[in-house]
């Protein structure tokens, strides 16, 4: 995260696979982001380490989910807080703020009623249905240790972790859930950081690592050591058993950030990519018989265009250019690109961050949340990241970046470019904040795309969707008939206007946080669904027509599907 990366790589061009995408995008209206965090009852305070983030651990802050938790059909929110080193001394902070959302835009805090008032240093949040009975349980992360809370259907969570023995003391970042095995249960993937100990850790800036230009900052994460990912196997009974050896996830201890479960090759069965920070990232290709092979650096994932290891922070998946395939993009530190990784179809990911238009403008941030969304419903998935400094001393290094800064959007044009529109995109993206991690999902059910930020030491902002003129859509929930109930890891394709738009149910993702798990595709001018196919992840599959636009279903595995309103 906190290598400094030189100007001169943004005059190299990615190598590369042609865009491929074709046609030009609907007339739509500029994307427009209203933050209505205030209104909606959504005041966390986010804690995270002392002001003058002095330590690595002050420094990476927190992310959010939405998921509905008591099944009313309303998203509700929640927020990851994390704590100082003088709280945790006294056994932390509350670790998350859980809000039930009212269906119409309110949001009451039910933290304390549904027991979700641990205490810790939280640092983010996957969520999934892990014992097969309907109900969504949550998995938090932290700086030690982890929790994982039942949710018991009447309201309220239980706190399993020593029964399931997930509860990983070492500081632990980003997790997601996938069935790896595809023997129908959710098994666990949790990245781990720094071994971070206060009393060894060397003071700022006295180490030559541990200076941001000239000035002196907070050591780390070069020359601290990492600690190693955990790969953990629902049992099916309650319990989880860590098989990270036995499965092949070969990491030595990298510092690791974004986690994604995704079948990026399109074989069937889900993948593992883990963003890194300051060294190169990590893909495990599933060999579909309970273990995973290394491929990075084979298949162009580990390193940018230019053979550099970069500040891996957030991940996200989605087809940019409408070709079939799930590409990559990964965030990064500032002085340096966001990367998309383009996927060939053969195996292989070539990044073309320039040549698409999302070099130079991203080199000034330091971004972290992220989302390939379709936020105009035009059909193309866009760019948005949530951005922030670590070194308060950014305002005066001289190096072009600040501490506070605003977030990112990209307009994704149709044609193989993106056009960055953050500073058109209303007074939602106007301010200025040290942002982390960022949630996606259709809070208000209004059919566009709205976006939960977490900033460092301030309240949150939840930055409704206003688009004017957008384009049509579809949204489906799956539920499964095993015991992913989710349909985590399922893979929807819809066809319209001649168009198939490729898309992937999944737990945890962007940075620290977990999405919606509804799939929302935009559909341009489109006014019929031709026909949707959906990959179950079993890898059944089911083919579904006569669909309106503009319109919420549930879709059943071998049960059929019904509109929601």
């Amino acid at each position: 995260m906190h290598g400094v990366s030189p100007r001169a790589c943004l005059l190299i061009a990615a190598c590369g696979a042609a865009l491929g995408a074709q046609g030009r995008t609907p007339a739509t209206g500029p994307i427009r982001f209203v933050d209505v965090a205030a209104e909606a009852g959504l005041t966390l305070v986010n804690v995270h380490g002392d002001a003058a983030k002095d330590y690595i651990l002050d420094t990476n802050g927190n992310g959010a989910a939405w998921f509905d938790y008591d099944g009313d059909g309303d998203l509700d929110a929640l927020i990851v807080n994390g704590s100082t080193r003088e709280r945790m001394r006294a056994g932390g902070s509350p670790m998350a703020a859980l809000y039930r959302g009212d269906g119409r835009g309110r949001f009451e805090d039910v933290t304390a009623i549904a027991g979700l008032d641990v205490r810790g240093w939280g640092m983010g949040v996957c969520v999934a249905d892990v014992d097969g009975d309907g109900l969504r349980d949550v998995y938090l992360t932290a700086f030690g240790p982890n929790r994982l809370l039942r949710n018991r259907g009447d309201g309220t969570f239980a706190d399993v972790t020593d029964t399931a023995g997930v509860g990983d003391t070492r500081w632990s970042t980003n997790c997601a859930f996938g069935d790896y095995d595809r023997d129908g249960d959710l098994d666990l993937y949790v990245a781990n950081y720094v071994a971070f100990d206060e009393a060894t850790i060397p003071a700022p800036g006295t180490l030559p690592t541990c200076r941001f230009g000239t000035l002196p900052v907070m050591c780390g994460p070069r020359g601290l050591p990492g600690e190693p990912d955990v790969l953990y196997r629902n049992e099916g009974d309650g319990t989880f058993t860590d098989v990270t050896e036995e499965a092949g996830i070969d990491d030595p201890g990298r510092y690791g950030f974004g986690v994604l479960f995704s079948d990026l090759d399109g074989d069937a069965w889900l993948d593992i990519f883990v963003a890194d920070d300051s060294v190169p990232n990590l893909f495990f290709r599933n060999q579909r018989d309970g273990t995973f092979v290394e491929e990075a650096l084979l298949t162009g994932l580990a390193l940018s265009g230019d053979g550099r290891a970069q500040a891996g922070m957030g991940a996200d998946a989605g087809d940019y250019n409408g070709d079939g395939r799930l590409d990559l993009l990964v965030t990064n530190f500032s002085d340096d690109y966001n990367t998309l990784y383009e996927n060939s179809g053969e195996g292989f990911f070539t990044d073309v961050s320039n040549a698409v238009g999302l070099g130079l403008t991203t080199f000034p941030f330091l971004a972290w949340g992220v989302g390939l969304r379709d936020f105009d419903n035009d059909g193309w998935l866009d760019v948005f990241t949530a951005n922030g400094h670590v070194h308060p001393a950014a305002d005066r290094s001289g190096l072009g970046t600040t501490y506070l800064q605003r977030e990112q959007l990209f307009r994704n044009l149709g044609t193989g470019r993106f056009e960055d529109v953050g500073a058109l995109a209303g007074p939602g993206l106007a301010g200025e904040r040290s942002s982390r991690g960022a949630a996606f999902g259709d809070y208000d059910d209004d059919g566009d795309i709205d976006v939960l930020v977490v900033h460092m030491d301030d309240r949150p902002s939840l930055l409704r969707n206003d688009t004017p003129l957008a384009g049509h859509w579809i949204a489906l929930g799956l539920e499964g008939t095993v015991g992913n109930r989710d349909a985590i890891g399922a893979r929807v394709s819809v066809e319209a206007a001649g168009r198939i738009h490729v898309s992937e149910v999944r737990s945890g993702g962007s940075y620290l946080s977990h999405n919606d798990t509804r799939v929302h595709v935009g559909l341009g001018d489109a006014t019929e669904v031709e026909r949707v196919e959906i990959r179950w992840p079993d890898g059944t599959v089911e083919t579904l027509s006569g669909l309106a636009v503009d319109e919420f279903y549930s879709v059943r595995q071998g049960g059929g599907v019904r509109p929601l309103r």
